[in-house]
């Protein structure tokens, strides 16, 4: 169980790295303004010189651009701080596990599955997808939101392949399919990690998923 922060690192790197960039840029246009300032009061033509407002107007604009740009190197430090903190509000998730609808890990043992069979309906189906999305098993379940166990075994009895399965309940009435419903499961959580700046959780079995996907935590058995 572990906490990736390499994302978060890499970031944080970045951010300062375009700090840096950014104060050179500011020192750089600086100086080459100090330059063409040095050369026109140098070349000035001494019957007309150069208003002196001109150049505190100048000066001034400078300087809310350079404002400008520390103040979005600040904007850009402070939102890498805030998601370098949301990983570490969630890292007590990890170990712990989510309900969500992503595909769960299936080794051998029975996968609890939570359908939702719509109201109304006289019919309900369990149907499995493998990793590769192909359905490989349907089967008949109560019309309601209990429970059942999804045992990994063909129909004519042979186990399925150890890997990630997800889950759909079909919903009839009167034989007409009228809705399909993704059915949630319970996995592990085993890492969290900060990709483009958004937290996202690896579950066992390898699925990836946002903490919006997560409907309800509980304790690992």
């Amino acid at each position: 169980m572990t906490v990736t922060a390499t994302s978060s690192a890499a970031s944080t790197t970045q951010t300062a790295t375009a700090a840096v960039q950014s104060k050179s840029v500011i020192s750089s246009d600086f100086e080459t303004f100090l330059q063409m300032l040095t050369t026109q009061a140098r070349y000035q033509d001494p019957l007309e010189p150069i208003d002196s407002s001109e150049y505190s107007a100048q000066l001034a604009q400078f300087s809310m651009v350079e404002q400008q740009v520390k103040s979005n190197d600040l904007l850009t430090a402070l939102s890498a701080q805030l998601s370098g903190g949301g990983i570490s509000q969630i890292a007590s998730w990890i170990g712990m596990e989510a309900r969500t609808t992503a595909p769960a890990e299936f080794s051998g043992s029975p996968i609890t599955v939570l359908p939702t069979a719509t109201a109304g309906a006289d019919r309900a189906e369990l149907v499995a997808y493998n990793a590769q999305g192909t359905e490989v098993l349907r089967s008949l379940i109560p019309v309601s939101d209990e429970p059942v166990q999804w045992a990994g075994v063909s129909s004519n009895g042979t186990p399925f392949p150890a890997g990630t399965y997800s889950f759909k309940v079909e919903s009839f009435k009167a034989g007409e399919l009228v809705n399909e419903t993704e059915a949630t499961t319970y996995s592990r959580i085993t890492e969290a990690r900060i990709e483009e700046g958004a937290t996202h959780l690896i579950l066992a079995g390898g699925s990836k998923i946002t903490t919006a996907d997560v409907t309800a935590l509980r304790e690992a058995d």
